[in-house]
């Protein structure tokens, strides 16, 4: 398959950073192209990552720190990712999924989309949009998960049309968890560029699940070849993994192998934050930062 522009960029910047790694830095080994979600700066002087993702509410939102992004990620020749959250970061003032629906769908967060899609559209930086992720969650998390797909892909379609009308130049991710029945979703190949997944590994979970220790590989497989049957790229946009000493280096040796039966797969982002959302089953809010994940 060609790469796509978004792949390409990556990839150049990959090779213009050189494929170097050292103890002294914080990403995987391997060759599959890399970024982080990085609040922390665990990766801020680590040359490997090519990719700087942000989370970013469409509500109460600081523009000016998309400014401060560019200039960050052009100094260390990364492209950056864009997840925009459609509520606010205050819980208090959190809409229902109900009247985010009837909201979107009457023009009433038009003005939302277009304001932070006309700053991004100034941006030097390469920028792919990751808007309303995680779609098919059940979990509760987000108050856009969990809709009927047809009201799902009539918000998405109505506000990435606005996003493309002030910047034509941005590309666009859909990213859903990655779990069975995520096709009913799809907004059509017209509406993305390139499909996300999200890929976690807990080995607390996996013991008391499964009653036993599983691979990244065995956590990621299914998910992509989902995501690949759209035939897109494929980016493992939100990474995380924490357990025994043991069961992190083996998540951290695989992550970024590359291989020829998944040439889609043009991108692994590191999501270096704890859980802002317990785990179901009384497992907690599992720390993935770089630091912190390994548990004794």
């Amino acid at each position: 398959m060609g790469q796509t522009l978004w792949a390409r960029t990556v990839l150049t910047a990959l090779l213009a950073g050189g494929l170097q790694l050292s103890a002294a830095f914080a990403a995987p080994p391997g060759t599959v192209p890399f970024g982080a979600y990085d609040p922390g700066g665990d990766f801020t002087d680590d040359p490997v990552p090519v990719i700087e993702h942000l989370f970013l509410p469409w509500e109460d939102v600081y523009l000016p720190s998309l400014n401060d992004a560019d200039a960050y990620a052009l100094e260390r020749g990364r492209a950056l990712l864009v997840t925009l959250e459609p509520w606010t970061w205050s819980r208090s003032e959190r809409n229902t999924p109900q009247y985010l629906r009837a909201g979107i769908a009457k023009g009433e967060y038009d003005q939302n989309m277009r304001d932070i899609c006309t700053v991004m559209g100034g941006l030097k930086s390469s920028v792919t949009l990751r808007w309303a992720h995680e779609m098919d969650d059940e979990s509760g998390q987000f108050i856009w998960a969990g809709w009927q797909p047809k009201d799902y892909i009539n918000a998405y379609h109505r506000m990435i049309g606005i996003c493309r009308e002030v910047a034509p130049n941005i590309r666009v991710m859909w990213s859903p968890l990655g779990d069975e029945g995520m096709e009913a979703y799809y907004p059509g190949d017209d509406y993305v560029d390139i499909v996300g997944i999200s890929v976690f590994g807990l080995q607390a979970w996996d013991q008391g699940e499964f009653g036993r220790d599983r691979t990244y590989n065995e956590v990621m497989e299914p998910r992509y070849r989902r995501a690949a049957a759209f035939g897109k790229p494929v980016v493992v946009a939100e990474l995380g993994y924490s357990g025994s000493q043991a069961y992190v280096d083996s998540w951290e040796n695989a992550v970024r192998v590359a291989r020829p039966d998944l040439q889609n797969l043009v991108g692994v982002v590191y999501f270096d934050q704890r859980e802002v959302y317990p785990w179901p089953e009384n497992y907690g809010l599992p720390d993935w930062r770089i630091n912190n994940r390994v548990i004794d």
